[in-house]
């Protein structure tokens, strides 16, 4: 290799980047879903319209949806939001023909309430943060 420059990109290399990715993806296995990449993002809102929770997620190419963020705001923790936003996403999903949902969380965030939501463990990375563990989990719908 010679002659070259390395730098930081820029939004639109980026973007560059990422669409020669999902190219190569689509060229090996066809995408199943349209539009290839679809956000369900939900929020509760109190009557003021301060928001109370929300969940990002990610219904992408082969119809699994990735949850990318669920948050529940702390005085609002164990009342159910999180299980209604959660039921809500997989709601749709299924809907819309998905059956595979995957997320990933730290052992200091939501691991058990995944498990109490029928999501099964299939990846640990330790030390990561140092003394805690970074867990992927995922479920069949």
């Amino acid at each position: 290799m010679k002659n070259y420059i390395i730098e930081e990109s820029t939004k639109e290399e980026s973007k560059v980047v990422n669409n020669g990715i999902i190219e190569y993806n689509a060229s090996k296995v066809p995408f199943t879903q349209e539009p290839s990449f679809l956000q369900i993002n939900r929020v509760i809102k109190d009557p003021n319209g301060d928001i109370r929770a929300g969940i990002n997620s990610l219904l992408y190419c082969w119809k699994c949806l990735h949850i990318g963020a669920l948050w529940v705001k702390e005085e609002y923790r164990q009342k159910g939001y999180g299980s209604v936003l959660l039921n809500e996403v997989e709601k749709i999903a299924k809907e819309k023909g998905c059956n595979l949902i995957q997320v990933d969380t730290f052992d200091f965030q939501a691991k058990d309430f995944y498990l109490k939501h029928g999501y099964e463990v299939f990846g640990v990375l330790d030390e990561y943060p140092p003394k805690h563990k970074y867990y992927f989990l995922k479920k069949n719908i």
